[in-house]
């Protein structure tokens, strides 16, 4: 199963509505009924004013006996007044209900939050005087020890030591990851707690601003602003409100004139106006518009994407260019062995025993990769290493090898200069010879992995980058969207072109430095792109400062982290093209509803205004082509059906428009057809469906 089909198939999985969510979500749905709430979206205040409003009328017409003249009976007002209530729940219960998926989550990040005892440090060295204080109280700046099963007291960057950390109380993943001072890899998250050896950390945040604190106030959409379409949207949605609202208002003196000047039928009634008001205003996606926002940072969330602005979220659905690193995102970062290379004199199957030798204890991908290649090249097989005296050395940060020590000899595997000290501490050397070797593999973009026996180097395994499964697919598949893919990498030019060519990515940037990458990201951006890439060091910081979309890598240098407008605390790669489309998957089911809307609008009219004016123009009912039952029936089926549309698109606006690459103008077809169309037709069976039940149960 592909990395896709995996998150489609957990978020499949993922309840819509749970009963704790449901719950919140109801009581939500009243308290947003506060007018200082409800301002914010001026679409559903005009609905919670009418609302307001046709109660009175149906109160003054129930204690009186009769309603105003043209709204018909008081039990028509009431029903009226009750599906106009309806419609502005609902709309509050889709957002609430958004609202409340960021929340459960939020509480589960909250009970990894823990305040823990720490020791600070006078100054950054191990033997420092310490003071235990609550890591509540430490503040950015402060130096802190942390050794074997300590909690991380907070965010940080590692200044002295290199220690195994579990992070899977932020991340979910199982797997303990090395932290370090001095490179990529230097930052800690607070929460995640030290399995081996021990660090100096360098607190980065005061008191309630960590990751978790941030990332709790965004799910929570406490610190969610809207972008500049959803701004752009709400002035026009408020727009085509205000002058339907002017046009309702002065129908009605308009009808008591016509009446009185010929003397025949009724005006139109206050309640039959109401109603025509808010069957008339965009109300589908003025309900549902902020449920479509919020829920679109729920899914980057799910994702375990820090956003660090909703802007971040939309821009990322407008990207065109993708910018990958090649390790670990186009590549599976887990090396495999392709190769034996002997030194001058010793057999290649010497060299292939030794290696398997030296891995057997190796869980690693690339040493298990080593044990496969030996015996499939040579028919070597696990021995028993209890037989041959065998002791496992396992490979540690500090000695960057691992290896073997059997009875007579001592294996060791690793990297060049470690394998090399190794060797010369036992009174050996590494030839010219071998040393041509290693720089030629390292040339050729491969990684030199050398092989040494007590004081004497055998070889070099040959450790190549391998391309993921399926990326090549999921490239064309960008590619199919319109976005152009840029593979990054260190390598020289034709090792790039080479790896750049089976992953059918569209360009690449070979030897990449950080003026390199900022140079072509604004040229991108000069052409008019938007513009995404992933990073996780300092010398990634200027570029990702640059891009339109930046996902810094959780366990990356505070410098990424400050630059990019995305955290990813999985420290996943790949994760760039899921926000990408996610991003886009909002843009559209944004564009679908309000095309939706805007068409189930256009429908309703034909539906309620013949029947609004029957009374005062007799003629238009020639206009009644559903052939509603009554004028009362055919409003009040238009209320009923503009409350029910809700409720069922409700799930589209929390799930998301389903997303499929494709280019631009066949989406725009697509959703014309599906959306567009279907919102001119749906509506006319709907409410033919629900006047028909009306006037079954003699309701009005």
């Amino acid at each position: 199963m592909s990395e896709r089909e995996l998150t489609n198939s957990n978020s499949a999985r993922r309840p819509l509505l749970p009963m704790p969510i449901f719950k919140r979500a109801v009581v939500g749905a009243f308290t947003k009924l506060d007018p200082r709430k409800m301002v914010k979206n001026p679409v559903m205040l005009v609905v919670e004013v009418g609302s307001a409003f046709t109660t009175v009328l149906a109160i003054s017409a129930l204690i009186s006996g009769k309603a105003e003249p043209g709204s018909g009976s008081a039990w028509f007002v009431l029903l009226v007044a009750v599906w106009l209530w309806f419609t502005v729940l609902f709309a509050n219960f889709a957002e609430a209900v958004a609202e409340g998926r960021g929340k459960a989550q939020a509480d589960s990040l909250r009970s990894a939050r823990k305040s823990v005892k720490a020791r600070r440090l006078a100054e950054a060295r191990r033997d420092a005087s310490i003071t235990e204080v609550d890591s509540a109280n430490l503040t950015a700046g402060a130096f802190v020890l942390v050794e074997a099963g300590d909690v991380i007291p907070g965010d940080g960057e590692i200044v002295e030591g290199v220690a195994s950390v579990n992070e899977s109380a932020i991340t979910g993943e199982s797997a303990p990851v090395i932290r370090e001072a001095g490179g990529d890899h230097s930052s800690v998250t607070g929460g995640t707690r030290v399995i081996s050896d021990w660090l100096i950390v360098k607190i980065t945040q005061n008191p309630g601003e960590s990751f978790l604190d941030r990332m709790i106030g965004m799910v929570e959409g406490a610190k969610r602003r809207k972008t500049p379409n959803e701004i752009v949207l709400d002035i026009l949605l408020a727009g085509l409100t205000i002058v339907f609202l002017l046009v309702t208002a002065t129908l009605y003196p308009f009808s008591k004139y016509a009446v009185s000047s010929t003397g025949q039928g009724d005006p139109v009634g206050l309640t039959v106006l109401v109603a025509l008001l808010v069957c008339l205003i965009p109300t589908t996606i003025g309900g549902l518009l902020s449920a479509i926002g919020i829920a679109g940072m729920d899914r980057m969330i799910q994702a375990n994407v820090l956003a660090t602005s909703g802007r971040a979220v939309e821009a990322a659905g407008d990207v065109d260019v993708l910018l990958l690193d090649k390790t670990g995102t186009i590549t599976l970062g887990n090396r495999q062995a392709t190769e034996f290379i002997p030194a001058p004199g010793v057999e290649e199957k010497d060299l292939a025993d030794a290696a398997q030798l030296a891995s057997l204890a190796d869980e690693t991908p690339e040493g298990r990769s080593i044990v496969v290649l030996a015996k499939e090249r040579f028919g070597l097989r696990g021995r028993d290493v209890t037989a041959l005296g065998a002791r496992f050395v396992p490979f540690t940060a500090q000695t960057r090898m691992s290896g073997v020590d059997l009875n007579d000899r001592q294996i060791r595997k690793g990297a060049t200069d470690a394998v090399e000290r190794f060797v010369t501490n036992l009174g050996g050397q590494v030839s010219a010879e071998v040393k041509k070797q290693i720089h030629h593999v390292a040339k050729d973009g491969a990684t030199p992995l050398v092989v040494a026996q007590d004081n004497r180097v055998l070889g070099v395994v040959r450790l190549k980058d391998i391309v993921k499964g399926g990326i090549k697919a999921r490239f064309s598949e960008m590619r199919n969207a319109g976005i152009v893919t840029v593979m990054i990498t260190g390598d020289n030019a034709v090792t790039a072109a080479a790896i750049a060519a089976e992953a059918g990515v569209d360009d690449y940037l070979a030897n990449a430095t950080p003026e390199m990458k900022l140079a072509r990201i604004r040229d991108y951006q000069s052409k008019g792109h938007i513009v995404a890439m992933t990073g996780d060091g300092t010398n990634d910081a200027p570029a990702l400062a640059q891009a339109d979309v930046a996902v810094a890598m959780g366990t990356g240098t505070q410098a990424a982290k400050e630059a990019g407008n995305m955290v990813d605390l999985d420290s996943n790669p790949t994760k760039l093209l899921q926000v990408v489309e996610i991003g886009k998957q909002m843009l559209m089911t944004r564009g679908a509803l309000t095309t939706f809307s805007v068409a189930n609008d256009v429908s309703k009219y034909f539906a309620i205004i013949p029947a609004a004016f029957a009374a005062t123009y007799p003629s238009l009912g020639k206009l009644n082509i559903l052939h509603l039952h009554s004028p009362a029936s055919a409003i009040l089926s238009a209320v009923i059906f503009n409350a029910l549309i809700l409720v069922a698109l409700i799930p589209v606006a929390l799930r998301g428009v389903r997303y499929r690459p494709a280019p631009a103008a066949e989406l725009l077809r697509h959703n014309l057809l599906v959306y567009g169309l279907g919102g001119l037709v749906l509506p006319f069976p709907c409410i033919k469906l629900i006047d028909m039940i009306i006037a079954a149960l003699r309701l009005v």
